[in-house]
């Protein structure tokens, strides 16, 4: 909050008005503060119908790793329902082959299921070749398996965070590299994403492994883009804030109290949709896209810059309570 004098009052410093601080601005007083959370949704509520033309990719191949559940299952879905021959992948075949011909009878299209553990070199290529055999070179990779937990960091072991690592940075750094190779030498382009976290810019606390590896992630896509654009390839990524999901949820907020936190801190009140990630997932690999490469889309309702700005928790004060702050501020005297 600034004023015409150029003076800043920021909440701690009340204190000097005799005005505890904490009344105004902690949710743990409320009676001050009632969530508007559903209040303020109403102005963003989200569409689940798929938005780009029927028929955008018509033709086309698309790779998803972990696309058997979740984020993976939405991205599928949207791909296939625009005519995109689909090849999804993941380490349990019999969830793979029972998505694969659930989408398969909604879109109408094929979805064929390759078994694949990214985490190991030699079953990348073993699935690429698969992926080449049955559905030819793909035109969209969307590199979003993944894997993650809650935990103080002194408690991780060396295999935990090795888990992490080599699933998040090594698996999207090998399913890339080994596509890749392939696409150079067919002579083919091809559109490229990773679905990353908002987290992966500023780091984030008991998620250490997975901000590190989803961070390199980042820096390898647009390092990419700049260096495989010349072989006709895309590479962007999208940061989703929090998408509920029954396998990041479970093992994120496994009591559910923290999802009404996220929920409350959301300026769009409300939690993100598959489908809409979906929408913009597709957007990104399709040909209306074609002239963006090397973007980092954030993806998140507004969290990432509520949290980061120093004073956002002032939403939390009421008209009323804005009067009698100004009443204090203007009977200050010097600096």
């Amino acid at each position: 909050m600034a004023l015409s004098s150029g003076r800043f009052f920021a909440p701690w410093t009340l204190r000097a008005f005799g005005f505890p601080p904490q009344r105004l601005f902690t949710c743990g007083t409320k009676g001050l503060y009632k969530s508007n959370a559903a209040e303020r949704s109403k102005f963003f509520e989200p569409l689940t119908r798929v938005m780009l033309p029927p028929n955008s990719f018509q033709g086309k191949v698309a790779f998803i790793t972990g696309g058997g559940t979740g984020l993976g299952k939405g991205m599928t879905t949207v791909l296939s329902s625009l005519g995109a021959t689909c090849v999804i992948a993941s380490r349990k075949t019999d969830v793979l082959k029972t998505t694969a011909e659930e989408i398969s009878s909604q879109t109408g299209n094929k979805v064929h299921a390759v078994q694949c553990d990214v985490r190991d070199p030699e079953k990348v290529k073993n699935a690429v070749s698969e992926l080449i055999k049955v559905a030819g070179h793909p035109d969209v990779i969307i590199n979003n398996a993944a894997g993650n937990f809650i935990s103080p960091f002194e408690r991780l072991s060396a295999n935990a965070w090795k888990s992490i690592t080599d699933t998040v940075l090594n698996g999207t750094a090998y399913v890339t590299l080994e596509i890749g190779k392939e696409l150079i030498k067919a002579k083919k382009g091809a559109a490229f994403l990773a679905i990353t976290t908002i987290y992966a810019q500023s780091g984030s606390a008991f998620v250490v492994p997975s901000a590190s590896a989803k961070a390199g992630v980042e820096i390898m896509n647009m390092s990419l883009a700049a260096e495989w654009s010349r072989y006709g390839m895309r590479f962007n990524v999208i940061q989703p804030g929090p998408i509920k999901t029954k396998g990041a949820f479970s093992r994120l907020d496994p009591t559910g109290e923290f999802e009404k936190e996220m929920i409350e801190r959301l300026p769009c009140g409300r939690l993100g949709t598959i489908e809409e990630i979906a929408n913009l997932a597709a957007f990104l690999c399709s040909d209306f896209a074609s002239w963006i490469n090397g973007a980092v889309i954030r993806f998140d309702g507004g969290e990432y810059v509520f949290l980061a700005g120093e004073l956002n928790s002032l939403v939390k004060v009421t008209k009323q309570q804005w009067d009698l702050l100004e009443q204090l501020i203007r009977k200050t005297k010097g600096s």
